[in-house]
């Protein structure tokens, strides 16, 4: 089996350059969708319906993205074709989200359709997404993979930080914050220059990276390029690693709480800081606004958290490490609703973003230690990625039930998901740690 090449910085940096603009739609998307809905005129106790489908639609297209594009081959690549097609697609729904309540002037129907533009926004996002993973696996040798994810991992961060900020900036330069008429001009405008700068950074991975054609990707990877055999998938769960379950357990608790985040934050500083629950009104817009830059505090706040774990896994270990990590993003989310004005929300948001981190960088360390050795591993974790998608699909399916129980105020939102992460926390005990409990 050949060796893969080295590739220069400039060469890592185009393959993941792409992935930049799909977080900025991912942030625009994660930060006003329940926004959008509200000013459409959604009741908070439905609101979490809308959650249903990213989540959904993830569990569903990306592991289908990753079987199909396996078999691929043409004049524009194995992956890229899945990448242009994603990327076409979220560029038209991105324009047509924020407008879906003026589509039509029957409630129902605006709503129904709002759903729809949002279940093929999430669609195509994943579809762009995907190929980003596999041509880092497909293109980087094994000493550079490290690099190339650290690259992906900045990009991303840096991509939601946009994202998160744009609505902010849009009203900042002056365009109009008014939803007496429907959602707003600044938060349209936002989505018109995310779709833009997506199209922009997919075009500059698509022209400058080159995908191997089958003959030379199994030269490089000791494969036949014959298809593969079918796996049975339902063998596979049953021979999965024990930690594969008890990480999954964590996630479920995890993912739960991030779901009501990015689902009840709006209406709970709104509610908090400028007392206010009516949608249409100029003081929710801002805090609709606000939301963007305290998330943004959450994404900046991660990547400095994720410069801190291995400092503390080496110190306390792995467990350790994620333990804590939990329980100070529990803190900041149950610390949310005291917060008295704006400025004081940058302090639970950079708790929450240690918790971000940790979720990123260590179930998949875990999984993948106790899959070491094992055949499938892909298939292994395009399935893992069910406990990040379906805590998400349970949680905006019960999201009412559990504002019912709060009393129906969205801040106390915050205080479950606060519970959520410290039991998560608890979970994380059950993990093991040593080379041979991993593997069992």
């Amino acid at each position: 089996m050949k060796q893969k090449p080295d590739l220069s910085r400039l060469a890592l940096f185009n393959l993941s350059f792409g992935f930049f603009g799909v977080q900025i739609a991912y942030a625009l998307q994660s930060s006003n969708i329940s926004r959008i809905f509200a000013t459409m005129g959604a009741d908070p106790k439905s609101l979490s319906f809308f959650w249903v489908l990213p989540p959904l639609m993830g569990m569903i297209v990306q592991p289908i993205v990753g079987m199909l594009s396996d078999r691929t081959w043409c004049r524009f690549g194995r992956r890229i074709p899945y990448l242009i097609v994603g990327a076409i697609v979220a560029v038209i729904v991105m324009t047509l989200l924020p407008n879906a309540g003026s589509l039509s002037n029957t409630f129902w129907v605006a709503m129904t359709l709002g759903a729809v533009i949002l279940m093929f926004l999430d669609t195509s996002l994943n579809m762009a997404m995907q190929p980003f993973k596999m041509m880092v696996g497909d293109v980087v040798n094994e000493k550079q993979k490290g690099l190339a994810y650290a690259i992906q991992s900045f990009l991303c961060n840096l991509g939601q930080v946009v994202g998160f900020s744009l609505p902010f900036l849009m009203s900042y330069i002056g365009l109009s914050t008014d939803a007496s008429h429907g959602v707003p001009t600044s938060l349209k405008v936002a989505f018109y220059v995310g779709a833009v700068i997506l199209i922009v950074c997919v075009i500059y991975t698509c022209v400058n990276v080159r995908e191997m054609p089958p003959k030379e990707y199994a030269e490089y990877h000791g494969t036949s390029e014959e298809k593969e055999d079918h796996v049975n998938l339902i063998q596979l769960l049953r021979d999965a690693p024990g930690n594969y379950w008890r990480v999954a357990l964590v996630q479920f608790f995890c993912w739960f709480a991030f779901l009501f985040m990015w689902n009840y934050t709006t209406g709970a500083i709104a509610d908090t800081v400028w007392h206010t629950t009516d949608a249409k009104s100029a003081d929710f817009q801002a805090a609709g606004d606000w939301v963007g830059i305290v998330f943004a505090i959450q994404s900046v706040a991660s990547v400095l958290w994720a410069m801190v774990l291995p400092a503390l896994e080496r110190r306390f270990g792995l467990k350790a490490a994620y333990s804590v990590s939990l329980i100070i993003g529990g803190a900041g989310f149950a610390l949310v609703p005291f917060m008295p004005d704006q400025w004081t929300l940058f302090i639970p948001f950079a708790l929450i973003g240690c918790a971000w981190a940790a979720m990123l960088a260590l179930p998949f360390t875990i999984v993948t230690n106790a899959l070491e050795g094992r055949p499938h591993m892909g298939t292994y974790l395009g399935l893992f990625n069910c406990s990040i998608c379906l805590p998400q699909i349970i949680a905006g399916l019960t999201g009412g039930f559990f504002l019912m129980l709060v009393g129906e105020h969205q801040y106390n939102m915050m205080i479950v998901a606060g519970v959520l992460l410290v039991l998560g926390a608890v979970a994380v005990k059950g993990i093991k740690t040593s080379s041979t409990d991993s593997q069992e």
